[in-house]
């Protein structure tokens, strides 16, 4: 048996690799992973390792599919079968080559041919054992002759610039035939040039093989000149040779898109169409909601459209609207949001993107503790070991469950306020739609945050960037337990024991029965969806005067304040009515105050348009949270800051500055946003794009669903059985919305067409 993983790879550089399965020559992975091609690559490889504790790891075998024959397996489960490997198989990069053939007249009046080769450079040359000290060795091959010529060693860089030049004779003089001056002429087109690079080693074993090429004299043609790049290829007969069926197989799932995208004009019938989906009525006749059901998978679509409405800013309409109707469709509150729907997998998508740093510090510390304290926390009594006692571990996983549970439903406010507003939302429509259900306001909400963001991050942390690599079996397994939890606590079952298969489980969650713990998910539901948490709703603070009456003294006083979406106000006692209300809108910062200003510790600053309120918060924790939620609440305020006074303005000038006008702009940065803000790198272009190829390979079904559109609206009867896969519920608006789009579609083919045709024209073999 053997402990084996698999590495993606392009050309040799490992992006990725799974977790270790231990002992089994059949290892399961099921791990997904989705990249970004940051470069140009010539295959994209996956290679098995075999780990071994007290040596290097060994390679037991490779698939190797090259990038233009990735179109073939794209989307389709295929098993590929294993192919050795050895060092002189490893290649990748290119190198320049000019091949010059001139005549020389010698001294004696004959003419011979000499090759001038000139070895320009590389580029994408492999890095081995972390360096690359490249040389290129260049040889005539010939029936009877081998001149090699080496270039200097280029140090430490794998895309060396050589530009060194090689003469070699390639015909001479018969002198023993009547014809004095005849030349091998035939000799040309059997001669070869061989390429090859290496790397300069300093060990004993030698330097390494980096690849080569070999490029025939008859490239040369009549002109005698050739200029090209190559790409290298491995050693001939380099492997040893081991029987291919013996390395055995590997499945795999590859899905592989390119883009090419167009100047921003191109796209922008398609983009108008797809911006205002939010807007059309009913939303199921709109362009994003039509891309969901002629996608083969919900997941496909959502990823294109959540980036672009996020550019845009236009995510949290468009995810209300698709909401509003699957609820309105939805006839059980229970199964609400239960299916993998076009809204659920645009809320997942929309949470992965906005939420990354919101998950990072909420989970991140707890997650860090549980891989490196490696407490046992097995619960099976068939799985315990026998050094373990069940109730040590229970108590382990107990504690653990707690401590997860209390950072996720205190953590309301570093939710991103993008997902506040969604979950708002769904909050508003499911308890419109259900309301004989007192529960769904909030099983809309917890289902999503509990169900579908913390429980998969803390099942799989890696997958979430929490945890650089897999978690080992045991830590696995503690980390699965706890999702289990986590997930039924979040989805308030009236019934929760029923909720699990295993009996043990069920015990186990009898710890957590008790209404605190359904309280606290109904109290975070309540917080994630009003952008608000219970710690702002009410606090008492010191604030300084304003300065607001003329006369008034600018001394400190205590004052209850209060946080809602539309005011930040102050209060002289608590339930009285408010003595100063600050609208959201009129926020144009929230800062920190420096404690020079005042000499008072964790004192912040709310910025006005004509005045700034300072405030000192009771600690260092609660300032810091009165600074995100104020910021959060106010961060779409279309006039705010750029720049602040990070001190006071006392005795006629800023502290800091020292400008006497009190309207003198800011002397420093403004911090901006949250750090969980979505600061996103989005092409909205490229995401265009994107959804004009999801549209031209599903053509046939938007084809097919006009035709459900004509059947509907002429019978106006039951849908025909071929079309009752697509949602259509006005089907005359469907019928308008897939015209516009067909012929937004067709419009960018004909300009991909044209640019193919013209791209063809210019490119020949051998070229870059």
């Amino acid at each position: 048996m053997r402990d084996c993983y698999c590495t993606v790879n392009l050309d040799q550089e490992e992006v990725f690799r799974t977790k270790i399965v231990e002992k089994s020559l059949c290892p399961f992975y099921g791990e997904d992973f989705y990249c970004e091609i940051p470069r140009s690559f010539r295959h994209l490889s996956f290679y098995i390792f075999d780990r071994d504790v007290f040596r290097r790891d060994s390679s037991i075998g490779k698939v190797a599919v090259k990038k233009e024959d990735l179109q073939k397996y794209h989307g389709k489960d295929t098993w590929f079968q294993l192919q050795p490997v050895s060092a002189d198989s490893e290649v990748q990069g290119k190198v320049h080559l000019e091949l010059r053939l001139s005549e020389v007249i010698t001294d004696s009046g004959v003419i011979n041919h000499k090759l001038a080769t000139r070895v320009l450079e590389c580029q994408g040359l492999p890095i081995v054992n972390g360096q690359c000290d490249p040389y290129a060795a260049v040889s005539l091959l010939g029936p009877s002759r081998s001149d090699a010529k080496k270039t200097k060693v280029k140090r430490k860089t794998n895309n060396p610039q050589f530009e060194e030049v090689f003469y070699f004779e390639v015909t001479r003089p018969l002198s023993y035939t009547k014809r004095q001056f005849d030349v091998e002429e035939e000799d040309v087109d059997k001669l070869t040039l061989r390429v090859d690079l290496w790397n300069a080693s300093n060990l004993k074993f030698g330097d390494e093989f980096l690849g080569g090429v070999r490029v025939p004299l008859r490239v040369l043609g009549q002109a005698g000149v050739h200029d090209a790049w190559y790409f290298l290829q491995p050693r001939e007969n380099g492997g040893k040779s081991v029987k291919v069926e013996e390395l055995g197989s590997l499945r795999l799932n590859i899905v592989y898109t390119e883009d090419h995208v167009f100047p921003s004009e191109h796209y922008t019938p398609l983009r108008d169409l797809l911006l205002h989906s939010a807007d059309v009525g009913p939303v199921s006749a709109s362009t994003a909601h039509i891309l969901g059901e002629v996608c083969r998978e919900k997941q496909e679509a959502a990823i294109p459209l959540v980036r672009l409405f996020l550019h845009y800013g236009k995510i949290v309409p468009f995810i209300s609207a698709i909401a509003h109707a699957e609820i309105n469709r939805t006839q059980d509150p229970n199964t609400i949001f239960r299916g993998n729907s076009l809204t659920s997998k645009c809320i997942d998508e929309t949470m992965k993107l906005a939420g990354m740093h919101y998950l990072q510090v909420t989970l991140k510390p707890i997650i860090d503790e549980i891989c490196t304290e490696h407490k046992p926390c097995e619960i099976d009594p068939i799985k315990l070991k026998e050094s373990e006692n069940l109730d040590t571990n229970r108590e382990n996983l107990r504690h653990y469950v707690d401590h997860i549970f209390s950072v996720i439903t205190t953590s309301g406010v570093r939710c991103p306020t993008v997902m506040c507003d969604i979950f708002f939302s769904l909050r508003e429509s499911a308890a419109t739609r259900f309301q004989v259900d007192p529960d769904v306001r909030f099983t809309a909400v917890s289902s999503f945050i509990f169900l579908r963001f913390f429980a998969p991050a803390i099942l799989s942390p890696n997958l979430f960037h929490l945890r650089p690599h897999h978690p080992d079996p045991a830590t696995s397994r503690t980390l699965t337990l706890i999702s289990k939890t986590i997930q039924t606590l979040g989805s308030l079952a009236k019934s929760r024991s029923a909720n699990f298969k295993e009996s043990y489980m069920a015990a186990f969650y009898d710890y957590f029965n008790e209404k605190k713990y359904a309280d606290a998910v109904k109290n975070v539901s309540d917080a994630l969806s009003l952008s608000l948490i219970a710690l702002s709703f009410l606090r008492f603070m010191i604030k300084r005067a304003q300065g607001r009456n003329r006369f008034g003294m600018k001394n400190f006083k205590k004052r209850w304040f209060r946080l809602t979406n539309h005011e930040f106000t102050y209060h002289k006692t608590k339930g009285e009515g408010p003595l100063c209300s600050i609208p959201i809108e009129n926020i144009l910062a929230v800062e920190r105050l420096e404690e020079e200003s005042f000499r008072m510790k964790n004192m912040f600053q709310v910025i006005q348009p004509e005045r700034a309120l300072y405030i000192q918060a009771n600690n260092c924790v609660e300032a810091r949270d009165w600074i995100d939620i104020l910021t959060k609440v106010s961060q779409c305020n279309r006039k705010r800051l750029s720049t602040y006074h990070p001190s006071a303005y006392l005795n006629g000038h800023w502290l800091c500055c020292k400008m006497s006008a009190d309207t003198e702009p800011g002397c420093t940065p403004c911090t901006g946003g949250l750090p969980a803000n979505i600061q996103l790198d989005i092409d909205g272009d490229r995401e265009t794009e994107r959804i004009y190829s999801l549209f031209s390979a599903y053509m046939t079904k938007l084809i097919k669903m006009q035709e459900a559109c004509g059947s509907k609206s002429v019978y106006d009867g039951p849908e025909q059985e071929e079309y009752s896969s697509f949602v259509i519920d006005d089907p005359q608006e469907t019928y308008k919305t897939l015209k516009l789009i067909v012929s937004a579609v067709q419009t960018l083919e004909q300009q991909h067409t044209k640019y193919k045709r013209d791209k063809f024209k210019k490119t020949k073999i051998g070229s870059q």
